[in-house]
């Protein structure tokens, strides 16, 4: 086994304080005040802050999560920094991050305009879509199941919005609400570069009892994420698996191509360290 690296170190510890400080002020959800801060939101959102960005990809949403996710950094991190050394490695870790939540929340935008686009009659505002956009959906109603008179009420009654709509509404207000934590796209974008460097090697799979090679089982994992993803896309279909199978692409595409430029342009471990 090899010996872990000292920015795998560090960033394992990171993480680790961060799962620690969200377990203190309570369980693993958006009511979670460390969720609130850290965790990302889709840039209308009112919860929405720059630097979640960055910070999503410390936050994990459980004890697996968090388990699976450091032991693959420790796993396929060490070796990548003991070639390219730390500076270059967290370069390439953190923009591995960035690009998965920059293609997660584009394929969001896509979904929720394309929402909105099909209900653009009832002729909302740009004000009343932030409201809408916003709107604690599941609060709406009283026990009876009539609409509670309100903002919201006040607005889709104006539209003279009906169930149909409103479903739709709901649905967007639902993408544009959810939250994305966890070093996943990072990590992907290191598997990636793992089976850029090390394409033959074999790595052992738990459930499947034969090694598969690098250069196959890292496009057949991204294959099932981009089958998962269309799936539980409103665009493409239902049945979401709560699992941000986007941004998993984009932290592998994010890495790919920075292995092709890297490679093209002879990037090496001096001009790092």
């Amino acid at each position: 086994m090899m010996k872990i690296t000292e920015t795998v170190k560090q960033l394992i510890i990171i993480n680790v304080l961060f799962f620690i400080g969200t377990m203190a002020l309570g369980n693993f959800s958006s009511y979670n005040p460390a969720f609130r801060i850290f965790a990302l939101y889709y840039p209308e959102d009112q919860s929405f802050q720059f630097w979640q960005l960055l910070t999503h990809m410390f936050m994990h949403g459980g004890y697996m999560h968090i388990l699976f996710n450091m032991f693959a950094l420790y796993s396929f991190g060490s070796a990548l920094e003991h070639f390219w050394g730390g500076k270059k490695f967290l370069f390439f870790y953190i923009s591995c991050g960035l690009g998965a939540a920059l293609l997660h929340t584009g394929i969001n935008y896509i979904q929720i305009h394309s929402l909105l686009d099909s209900v653009s009659t009832l002729g909302l505002s740009k004000a009343d879509l932030h409201l809408v956009l916003n709107m604690d959906y599941k609060s709406l109603f009283d026990a009876s199941g009539h609409m509670i008179e309100g903002p919201i009420k006040a607005v889709l009654d104006r539209a003279h919005c009906n169930q149909e709509q409103f479903g739709i509404l709901t649905e967007a207000a639902a993408i544009s609400q959810g939250t994305v934590v966890g070093a996943s796209g990072a990590i992907y974008g290191l598997l990636t570069a793992f089976a850029f460097m090390f394409p033959n090697a074999e790595l052992g799979i738990m459930f499947i009892p034969i090694p598969i090679k690098a250069k196959y089982f890292v496009p057949g994992i991204l294959a099932v994420d981009l089958f998962l993803g269309f799936k539980g896309s409103s665009l493409f279909g239902s049945g979401g698996t709560g699992i941000a199978h986007f941004a998993h692409i984009g932290g592998a595409l994010t890495g790919y191509l920075m292995m092709l430029y890297w490679k093209k342009n002879q990037f090496n471990q001096n001009r790092w360290n």
